[in-house]
């Protein structure tokens, strides 16, 4: 066991140690001159200059070039567009993303009275038979009476601000029909019943 140590042990200790090695040229060997670095054919310079000459282009180049700048104006509204969706889409995805995180841990009884309120959405269809007007009240009238048995406080919020929507919506209609109404009926030729004309 000591001998292949020993063996082993010797060359490695061999490989640590550094050597200087000079060379010489030999004593036999004739005498050459030296050669400059720019005589080599490496490091020539062609004699001819080089000119550049633009290739006419082909049919194929010209067609895909007026298919660009036909298409500039879609490609622009397009990456446009996009920078416009792309928060409202990032928004919507982090939305879900949070609901199915609501739901997946959602409160005790959650289940039950999202249950009834969808009964009380569907109970709105069966009764508004008949009337398009009636479809679009019942449903959400029923859902939100059964959503405000369970759910007062965010119900009482939710009315103080639909209700000052409404009233702002109801304004500014207000202010139209009285512009178009001033606009329309109000005008000297247009008035029928005036104290001057009878």
């Amino acid at each position: 066991m000591f001998k292949v140590i020993q063996r082993s042990v010797g060359p490695a200790s061999l490989s640590l140690l550094t050597f200087k090695v000079y060379a010489s040229p030999r004593k036999d060997s004739p005498h050459k001159t030296s050669v400059k670095v720019n005589e080599l054919s490496l490091y020539s310079v062609p004699e001819s200059p080089s000119k550049y000459v633009d290739e006419p282009r082909t049919q194929l180049e010209e067609s895909i070039s007026h298919i660009r700048h036909y298409c500039e104006p879609y490609t622009s509204w397009c990456q446009e567009m996009y920078s416009q969706t792309k928060p409202k889409m990032q928004s919507l995805v982090q939305w879900g993303l949070d609901s199915y995180e609501y739901l997946q841990n959602a409160p005790p009884g959650f289940f039950p009275r999202l249950g009834v309120i969808g009964f009380a959405g569907v109970l709105g269809l069966l009764l508004a038979r008949g009337s398009k007007i009636k479809k679009l009240v019942y449903p959400p009238g029923f859902m939100g009476l059964a959503a405000s048995l369970y759910y007062p406080q965010q119900a009482i919020v939710f009315v103080q601000v639909s209700g000052e929507k409404l009233y702002d919506w109801g304004l500014r209609g207000y202010i139209v029909v009285e512009d178009l109404w001033k606009e329309n009926f109000q005008k000297p030729g247009n008035v029928k019943n005036s104290p001057g004309n009878k």
